[in-house]
Formats: C-alpha cells, sequence, structure tokens
C-alpha cells in the first residue's frame, strides 16, 4: 500500500492522540496546554495558532472519536464515525506547499482550531485506509498490559504490537521464561 506522507503524518498524528490518554503516571497525556503544544510540536501540526483551555476538551472529544473508529467492530460502523467527524470539521481542501514539502492537500481551511484540523485530516487519513481495504491496519496492541493503538503498515499486515522492542520483545521473554520453567519442573526425561 502506497501510501503519501501527509496521510503518515495524519496517521502517526491520530495515533499520538488516542495513546495520549495512555501515558505514564496516571497522567493524562494532554492535560493542560504546554501538553497540547508539545503534542502540535510533536507531530509537526502546521497552521496552529494560539491554544487555550477550550482547545483541551475539544481535543479530548476528537481522541474520544478516533478511540471509537478504531475500536469500529466493522468498516460501515468507522465510515458513519469518520463521516460525521469529516462533516462536522468542515473540511475545505486546499493545496498547499509549506515548510518545504511539495504541494499537498490540507482538508482543513485558514484559521481552524486544532480539534478541527485534526478531525479533517486525520479523519481523512482513516478514510483513505478504509477506501483502499485496509481499515484492518488499525490496530490495538496485544500485549496484555498495552493496549495502545498503532497503524499496521507491515507488508504483510501482521505486526501485532505498538512496540516490538518493549511489548512485543516483553512477551517472548516471558513465553521463554515459561517454557524452561516447565522444563525445568518436568526434570530431565526418563528413558
Amino acid at each position: 500500500m502506497l501510501i503519501n506522507h501527509d496521510t503518515r503524518c495524519a496517521l502517526d498524528c491520530v495515533v499520538d492522540l488516542v495513546n495520549s490518554t495512555l501515558r505514564t503516571e496516571g497522567r493524562e497525556g494532554l492535560a493542560d496546554v504546554a501538553d497540547l503544544r508539545a503534542f502540535v510540536e510533536r507531530n509537526k501540526v502546521s497552521d496552529v495558532a494560539v491554544l487555550d483551555a477550550e482547545d483541551i476538551a475539544a481535543v479530548h472529544a476528537v481522541r474520544d472519536r478516533f478511540a471509537q473508529v478504531f475500536a469500529a467492530p466493522d468498516d460501515a460502523s468507522a465510515v458513519a464515525l469518520l463521516n460525521a467527524m469529516i462533516a462536522e470539521a468542515g473540511t475545505t481542501p486546499r493545496l498547499t506547499d509549506h515548510d518545504g514539502y511539495d504541494w499537498h492537500v490540507h482538508y482543513f481551511s485558514p484559521g481552524a482550531s486544532l480539534a478541527t484540523h485534526v478531525a479533517a485530516d486525520c479523519g481523512m487519513a482513516i478514510a483513505f485506509l478504509v477506501l483502499a481495504g485496509e481499515r484492518e491496519r488499525l490496530r490495538r496492541c496485544e500485549a496484555p498490559s498495552c493496549g495502545r493503538a498503532f497503524v499496521d503498515l507491515s507488508r504483510n499486515r501482521s505486526r501485532r504490537y505498538c512496540d516490538s522492542r518493549t511489548c512485543g520483545n516483553r512477551l517472548h521473554v516471558a513465553a521463554y521464561r515459561a517454557r524452561r520453567r516447565e522444563a525445568e519442573d518436568a526434570g530431565p526425561v526418563q528413558a
């Protein structure tokens, strides 16, 4: 599946947004304006002006809706959620070539709020996955104590963990240790 730069950035952004509820130390990942500003900078979200307390609530609402898209049982349910979110965002496709990138499409109008911007651009990125018949690439980590969202962009759609170095490795080590314990408990094989 060929994904352009903007769609990839929007998919990374929506994953970061959905996962912001799962920050460590029991703290909301987007609790204040400073967290929102860090989110904007981390995801290189363009055309974002002043952020305030109203933006926090609006972004939380968009985040909850994207979490529902990830959890949708089928394409029709995901599409209904996406269509509503994109329509409410009032998508206004326009070509732009900012920050050294070639021409690409933004789906939000100039001066849009962060929540509208994210709903429009990220909603359209997920819509492109649905159009390509690839919605199953929206996944949750299979590690029992994780549940983080990710987009499986592997060639064979086989990714199971948000990060193979952490969640995947932790489960593989645990399985290896369990097998070793079983072998030790069984004792030597009698002939």
